[in-house]
């Protein structure tokens, strides 16, 4: 088993640009062998392969490893790991050259480790205690770069999302700027969303990176997210990405507004605007998707709570003093010609038409409870059509399809 170990740890030694891995039945490997692109030529990683057993296969950064083998390799890799991190422990705190010497062999051991068991938590943890007493920016970079290989197979790795958490941290104290590091892991994040769909992990980890972007960057999200989001309108995650890009927008409004400035507000205004006909154009295109109604339900309350006015509220002298106000009445008749629209053909044979007339009662019948107590007795004199109405009592007694947000 030592063997077999020390064959995988020197091949990952000696390409450490690989980018990908992946597990091979043995059955495969001659077939990849016969590939007369893949022979063409030859790296250090794969001279390291001569003389063993045909339990590995690497070319152009690609890594392949026996089905068969990974049971060996993860015991031998996880005894070699705790023996190693347990004499590291004894010597911690100390200017040995032994201690120095142990830590690179932790740090090699932990990394074959996390490759075979991506949520082998105290690899990770000790990967992080002795990079944390390094100064070398290649230490964190390697870090990045061994946790997007671990993401290449295993993109829901909760250990190796929250590692990447934790060396973006480490950088932002060295750095000036992460502009470059945060293009990249949103870009890496929707790479992983597109092979691996409803990745909440991916996404509340690009959630994440918002705190530390910059207005303009997060302008640049909302709009380059748009596209990916109109192509995937079932993933909420990504729904739920932009919600937060929009919070970040409005907080960053308010505290503009506070300082006396009401051309961010304009510019906020104009983005939900936006954001409201482009959510409406998805939801008539696309039936019966509860994820395009949930995000309209947020649209719909950072709207009303500050966009929207009414004369009889006193309750919000800021909102009031706001140089954009919509009237509530205008509001709700848009979103009530909405559902009235969404409503009509539910008779259809298929499911999706349906599916969006619930929906879209749904949505009424959540609206009708987040509007001011003046409203909602107009808001029913409104709700003439039959259909709608009896829709809205049928949501009400069999509770709608989603909760409320």
């Amino acid at each position: 088993m030592s063997e077999l170990l020390n064959q995988f740890e020197c091949i990952l030694d000696s390409d450490p640009l690989i980018n990908e891995v992946g597990f091979i039945h043995p059955s495969q490997f001659a077939t990849l062998e016969k590939d007369p692109e893949a022979g063409s030529s030859r790296s250090e990683a794969s001279d390291a392969l001569d003389g063993g057993d045909g339990s590995f296969w690497i070319r152009d950064h690609k890594l392949g490893i026996s089905s068969e083998v990974v049971l060996l390799l993860y015991k031998a890799a996880r005894e070699q790991f705790m023996n190693a991190i347990a004499e590291y422990r004894k010597l911690d705190g100390l200017s040995l050259p032994s201690a120095e010497a142990l830590g690179i062999v932790v740090m090699k051991c932990s990394k074959a480790l996390v490759l075979l068991s991506p949520d082998f938590g105290t690899a990770w943890n000790s990967r992080k205690l002795i990079v944390s007493k390094k100064t070398q920016a290649s230490m964190f970079t390697d870090e990045l770069r061994l946790s997007a290989l671990v993401l290449s197979y295993s993109p829901k790795s909760e250990q190796a999302w929250s590692h990447r958490r934790w060396v973006i941290k480490n950088m932002a104290r060295n750095r000036t700027t992460l502009q470059e590091i945060l293009r990249e892991e949103s870009d890496l994040v929707e790479k992983i969303a597109e092979r691996s769909k409803m990745n909440y992990r991916a996404w509340n980890h690009r959630c994440w990176l918002v705190s530390y972007m910059d207005r303009e960057q997060v302008i640049q999200e909302l709009k380059k997210s748009k596209t990916w989001a109109g192509l995937h309108v079932s993933d909420n995650s990504c729904f739920h990405y932009r919600m937060r890009l929009i919070i970040r927008i409005l907080e960053d409004c308010c505290r503009k507004q506070e300082e006396g400035s009401c051309d961010s507000c304009v510019e906020v205004y104009l983005i939900w605007q936006e954001e409201l006909d482009w959510n409406e154009e998805l939801i008539k295109r696309y039936l019966g998707r509860e994820a395009l109604w949930l995000y309209r339900r947020f649209l719909s309350l950072l709207w009303i709570r500050h966009f929207t006015s009414d004369v009889n509220d006193v309750s919000s002298p800021q909102k009031r003093q706001s140089s954009i106000q919509v009237n509530v009445s205008v509001f709700l008749d848009e979103e009530l010609l909405l559902v009235s629209s969404c409503s009509e053909g539910c008779d259809d044979e298929f499911e999706d038409f349906e599916e969006q007339a619930i929906c879209s009662a749904s949505y009424m019948l959540w609206l009708t409870k987040q509007i001011p107590e003046t409203q909602k007795l107009e808001l029913r004199e409104k709700i003439e059509n039959e259909r709608l109405d009896a829709m809205l009592k049928l949501v009400s007694l069999r509770g709608p399809p989603f909760g409320a947000i």
